[in-house]
């Protein structure tokens, strides 16, 4: 997901590019990403170009988008095991359409309950080719009957304590989820230790790093007992 509902914006054609991201053409980017960097690369260049102006990322980020979002997202890859991945509250697609991107053999469902945010995914899935990308409008709650994950992502949704309370009645019965989180990752599973309790769950947290010379990334597994 993106940070925080934002405002749209006007921005500077000139800045809305990847031309001012110090990782753009980088060879250890393009050496990452393998035979999946062209699609990866599409769905960067095109969030850098609308992101800001549909309000999905904030205007200092543009400098970044390969760190901030793109590595990021695609830190969880490792932990994703098999079956159909469900991203809930995909919001600017992050992870959900980095992850599909970099997996054009697996079913990726991009759950996202806002209205523009959903056209955002549908028409970025069309434009970079990501053919595997699945969208669908709604909350986790709503779509409880229509959707199942082997495993579930998120990215800046919610707690770990909430997420659990939402997300688990989509997983299957050995799915497991894959949470990208901050530093305070440990405290947050610690304070959701009753809640992982009763929906079964085992909560671990794991250094991800992508890039050298990037900070690697945190996700939490929650899979279970």
């Amino acid at each position: 997901m993106s940070t925080g509902e934002r405002p749209e914006m006007d921005v500077p054609a000139e800045l809305r590019t990847l031309e001012n991201d110090p990782l753009h053409g980088d060879a250890r980017v393009a050496k990452y990403f393998g035979d999946t960097y062209p699609r990866v690369l599409a769905f960067a260049e095109l969030l850098a170009d609308q992101g800001v102006l549909r309000g999905l990322i904030g205007p200092r980020e543009l400098t970044r988008v390969w760190e901030r979002h793109i590595l990021n997202s695609a830190a969880v890859l490792p932990f994703l095991g098999e079956g159909t991945i469900v991203d809930v509250g995909s919001g600017a697609g992050l992870p959900g359409m980095v992850v599909a991107a970099m997996l054009p053999e697996r079913q990726v469902v991009l759950v996202e309950p806002m209205e523009r945010r959903t056209a955002w995914l549908f028409e970025a899935a069309e434009r970079c080719g990501i053919d595997n990308a699945i969208v669908v409008r709604g909350r986790a709650e709503d779509v409880r009957e229509s959707v199942e994950a082997d495993v579930i992502t998120a990215r800046a949704v919610a707690s770990i304590d909430k997420l659990v309370k939402w997300c688990a009645p989509l997983l299957s019965d050995t799915g497991r989820m894959a949470l990208l989180k901050g530093k305070s990752a440990r405290d947050e599973i610690e304070r959701a230790k009753y809640v992982l309790r009763r929906a079964g769950l085992v909560g671990e947290a794991h250094e991800a790093p992508t890039v050298a010379g990037v900070d690697p990334t945190t996700v939490v597994t929650l899979s279970r007992v």
